[in-house]
């Protein structure tokens, strides 16, 4: 058996390559060159029957300028900036929010398991413009915080409410036995959660976690109805100013998608080695 195995290995390998998996790559490339060409054919048609003037010409200045030998960002750059360090900060305290509210969730207090409660029914079931504006116009006079950070925590707790469940069911899905087993050598709780039961979770808990993240990106776009100057805000401008609605919004939607794709994979690199390192 195992020499029919290697001589029908050796019959394939004399094929030469694969012809029926070259030709599905074909077709995908074709599939995907033809959905984008009838996006394309769809946005000049509706360019056309408003008589609109593209302008892609002008658009260099939006990125960059150079004047007298020195690099000067343009608006999208700078809006690109802004948000990029929105989503940072806000990244790492929802990781945050969403850790402690899982382990309140798990936990034996009662009080602790009903905060967490309310506070995911309450974020949950409620609009994320919404919970900007109580931000910004109660809490932030309140503490004195200003725009930018009252986005900051707006968007830590709305994602953090869906980062929470995505950690405790990793946490939960960490076999029983491991749990027994750090017990049995006498690890406190935190010591229990932070060598045995965090790290087996990560292979789980990062696909969904990176969704989180990039819903965050996208969602960060809101805050400009509060007048921080991030990317979306950028846009508005370069638009009053310049009347260049599609070729500004296709731009910011092409920056968007770069930065999500990005993420997508490199997390994607990440999570393959945390699984190697797992075998």
């Amino acid at each position: 058996m195992q020499a029919q195995r290697i001589e029908i290995s050796r019959i394939r390998e004399s094929r030469g390559p694969d012809l029926r998996g070259l030709s599905r790559a074909i077709w995908q490339i074709c599939q995907a060159v033809l959905v984008l060409g009838l996006f394309a054919l769809l946005i000049w048609r509706g360019a056309q029957s408003m008589e609109y003037n593209w302008q892609w010409y002008r658009i260099q200045p939006f990125f960059y300028r150079v004047i007298d030998g020195e690099l000067i960002w343009g608006p999208l750059i700078k809006g690109l900036m802004v948000t990029l360090q929105l989503a940072a900060l806000s990244g790492v305290i929802t990781i945050a929010i969403g850790l402690a509210t899982a382990l309140m969730r798990l936990s034996d207090s009662i009080s602790g398991r009903v905060i967490s409660k309310v506070y995911l029914e309450a974020i949950r079931n409620t609009p994320l413009l919404v919970q900007l504006f109580l931000f910004y116009f109660v809490l932030a006079p309140i503490f004195g915080i200003d725009r930018f950070w009252a986005g900051v925590l707006c968007l830590s707790f709305f994602e953090g409410s869906f980062a929470s469940e995505i950690i405790r069911g990793g946490i939960v899905g960490v076999d029983r036995g491991q749990y027994e087993a750090a017990d049995a050598i006498g690890l406190n709780r935190y010591n229990k959660f932070r060598h045995v039961v965090i790290p087996q979770s990560l292979p789980m808990i990062l696909p969904p976690l990176t969704g989180v993240m990039i819903s965050l990106i996208k969602h960060s776009a809101i805050v400009s109805v509060i007048a921080v100057s991030e990317l979306t805000t950028a846009g508005l401008n370069l638009i009053s100013d310049t009347f260049m609605a599609f070729e500004v919004w296709f731009l910011v939607a092409g920056i968007y998608l770069a930065v999500t794709i990005s993420l997508s994979v490199g997390v994607s690199v990440l999570e393959v080695f945390l699984n190697k390192n797992k075998r």
